[in-house]
């Protein structure tokens, strides 16, 4: 096991820049996601903590070696890919040997190895078979043995459970969880999912156009953004996202378009007239008939919740989830206050104090 201590790194291809100055620590034994939307940079970097991409500037040791000029070889890292990428003539046991042959590791202390990853990931009764012979869960648990077998000091993960269904992602998600906290190999996983980021994560790295957004705990990160782009990306359905001002006689309130009004509850950092975005969680919205009306567009009940969709007088869009079951009509109007508001800076989009 070992540390990644990431130091103001940067990328680039040709003349674009693809990241720029990211810096990110790894504690040893930590479960890391770098998460965030397509062409963030997160694969980028995770390969050139593989040694597959080369450094424009800046540094990455592990375990306090810098590795810059280092080999992928030599860096004492296993990584674990999108397509699986196993030799389609080799049966499940000969796959998850692959590397321990090439180093030249005595027949008997492979097999041991073999067996143990084997017996961890329920592949026992499947080290015959080839890869044609087996489904995709279970392909991707065999790309996960190659890398144990390793006994790296870092695990890399590239994407591993894109090409899988929606059960078996889930399936999959808690496996991987249950396996990092069985080895307590530090691992950096990255993804695009941010429901996978905040299930399996010690710690949420959030990129975007190759910059740093946030690093924190999952709840950190889903109860205080920095800004508007967290905001966004981290939570499903999405916070709500209303622009306006700050206004109102006495006890501040935000004011937003078609004559929308919020108390702010006694949060503080804006001036007013300044303008601002206010964020709502959808489970924090609740029906009442001092809140502001919205105008229901699609009533979507999933068996634990009901999911409302629908707009405000201002033409902006609003998500709400109820626990409790209400018969909700396309077309009926509503009102709705919050429970947890968030607030933030309609230039900057920073995060303000409230």
């Amino acid at each position: 096991m070992a540390s990644v201590a990431i130091r103001d790194v940067f990328k680039s291809f040709g003349a674009v820049e693809i990241l720029h100055g990211v810096s990110i620590d790894i504690e040893d034994g930590e479960f890391v996601t770098l998460v965030g939307p397509s062409g963030c940079g997160k694969s980028t970097l995770l390969r050139m903590i593989a040694g597959l991409e080369g450094i424009s500037r800046g540094q990455i040791a592990i375990a306090d070696r810098v590795v810059n000029t280092v080999a992928p070889k030599e860096r004492d890292i296993a990584m674990v890919f999108q397509n699986y990428a196993l030799y389609p003539h080799m049966t499940v046991r000969e796959n998850m040997a692959f590397s321990l042959m090439l180093k030249n590791t005595a027949k008997a202390d492979s097999d041991t190895r073999v067996s143990r990853a084997a017996e961890i990931l329920s592949l026992t009764p499947l080290l015959d078979r080839y890869p044609r012979q087996l489904s995709g869960g279970q392909r991707q648990r065999v790309a996960m043995g190659r890398a144990i077998v390793r006994n790296p000091q870092v695990f890399l993960f590239d994407e591993p459970l894109s090409n899988l269904d929606a059960k078996l992602r889930v399936q999959m998600r808690a496996e991987i969880k249950e396996l990092h906290q069985r080895l307590k190999t530090t691992t950096i996983y990255v993804t695009h999912d941010q429901i996978e980021a905040m299930t399996m994560a010690d710690k949420i790295v959030v990129m975007h156009d190759g910059i740093v957004e946030q690093i924190g705990k999952p709840l950190e990160l889903y109860d205080r953004p920095n800004n508007l782009f967290v905001a966004s990306f981290i939570g499903s359905p999405a916070m709500n996202l209303l622009k306006g001002s700050i206004g109102g006689e006495g006890a501040p309130a935000f004011q937003g378009a078609g004559g929308i009004s919020v108390p702010l509850n006694g949060a503080r950092g804006a001036a007013s007239g300044t303008p601002v975005v206010l964020g709502i969680r959808p489970e924090h919205l609740k029906l009442s008939d001092g809140g502001f009306p919205v105008t229901i567009s699609v009533v979507e009940p999933t068996g634990a919740e009901v999911q409302i969709i629908g707009r405000t007088p201002g033409g902006e869009d609003v998500v709400a989830n109820f626990r409790d079951r209400h018969d909700f009509e396309p077309g009926q109007t509503v009102r709705l206050s919050a429970d947890l508001i968030h607030l933030f800076n309609g230039e900057t989009g920073q995060r303000l104090a409230n």
